[in-house]
């Protein structure tokens, strides 16, 4: 089966599985686990930043961030198909009492001018504007990297009006690997990141949270027990991490050279409307016109052809590269769109 679902399906190597059963162990809710220290020190010296935090996912990572930053009652700016908003099941405003306001972007990338605009004024009758949320590179957006430029004066908005700032980077080294901008060009301009494990860089579980606030990422470790998150003998997720973090991150390039080739291969299907130029790392999303198939049903004929996609929304599917798939892989899902949409 040819797996473009996500690049959350991702397996660990079996180099990957012999490093995790390897791991050095302790008790990481005391702060005792060597791998899950060692871990957390060395995405924290990727970023620029002195401090880590290993969660079990993403999303608990965008929500601590949000939880130690604001107060209930207070507004967090995002853009409107970002991961908070749309993957996250209303997190922000059920555990940290926030609400969400919701920027509409380009393919997920907002200006400094939009932030600006949606900064609340400081009246007795407005909410409080109490942080700014940018995800790089951008899920719903198509994959979308954000220009460095655009942070910057995003970051110069952000520190006009004394108001920190969030990257959800749960695909950030996709961005670092495209344009080959060292991580810390992007990091050094928020108060706090999130970075994923089980993505593209292949490892089963796991999260970070990173900050150079000691203060924030104490009070992140308490939230993280308030919410579960809290692990015992985490170092063998932990070990999977590092050695995604020290062998996977050069090889997501080829993920992008995959979904653009597929791309490429893609557009000249009659019902199929795509934009290769929009896809940037190892995202593709497109739209299939068939008026006589639902969504359901063409997502059921792609898989008895062997390829699993998603559906998100109308006439819109997503396609995503990944590690476990190979280039003749991508030559064979585009067959299969081949087939079925000529019938």
């Amino acid at each position: 089966m040819i797996d473009l679902r996500s690049d959350t399906v991702t397996k660990p190597t079996e180099e990957m599985r012999k490093a995790m059963a390897r791991a050095d162990v302790g008790d990481d809710v005391y702060g005792e686990d060597p791998t899950v220290n060692r871990l957390q020190d060395m995405a924290a010296t990727m970023l620029g930043k002195r401090f880590g935090l290993l969660v079990p996912s993403g999303t608990m990572a965008n929500q601590l961030a949000i939880r130690v930053q604001t107060q209930p009652g207070q507004e967090v700016i995002v853009e409107s198909k970002s991961h908070i908003i749309r993957y996250e099941q209303g997190a922000a405003g059920a555990l940290a009492g926030v609400q969400l306001h919701w920027v509409s972007g380009e393919r997920g990338i907002v200006t400094a001018e939009q932030v600006e605009a949606a900064i609340r004024p400081n009246d007795p009758h407005s909410i409080t504007t109490a942080l700014i949320c940018l995800e790089n590179t951008h899920n719903a957006g198509g994959g979308t990297i954000y220009p460095l430029a655009t942070i910057e004066k995003i970051r110069t908005v952000a520190v006009k009006h004394a108001i920190p700032m969030h990257l959800d980077g749960a695909r950030l080294f996709n961005a670092v690997a495209a344009t080959t901008l060292p991580p810390t060009a992007y990091a050094q301009h928020f108060e706090t990141v999130s970075l994923c494990l089980s993505k593209g860089l292949g490892a089963p579980v796991g999260s970070l949270l990173l900050s150079n606030d000691p203060k924030l990422i104490e009070r992140a470790r308490r939230f993280r027990r308030m919410y579960g998150g809290a692990m015992r003998q985490a170092g063998v997720l932990a070990a999977a991490g590092i050695y995604a973090l020290e062998r996977h991150v050069a090889r997501l390039k080829t993920d992008h050279d995959h979904a653009k080739k597929l791309a490429r291969l893609l557009q000249p299907i009659p019902a199929i409307q795509i934009a290769p130029q929009h896809v940037e790392t190892n995202i593709v999303i497109f739209d299939i016109l068939d008026e006589g198939r639902s969504p359901n049903e063409l997502i059921a004929t792609l898989k008895e052809q062997g390829v699993l996609i998603n559906a998100i929304g109308g006439k819109s599917y997503r396609a995503v590269t990944h590690l476990d798939i190979s280039e003749s892989q991508i030559e064979e899902a585009a067959a299969a769109f081949t087939r079925i949409l000529s019938r």
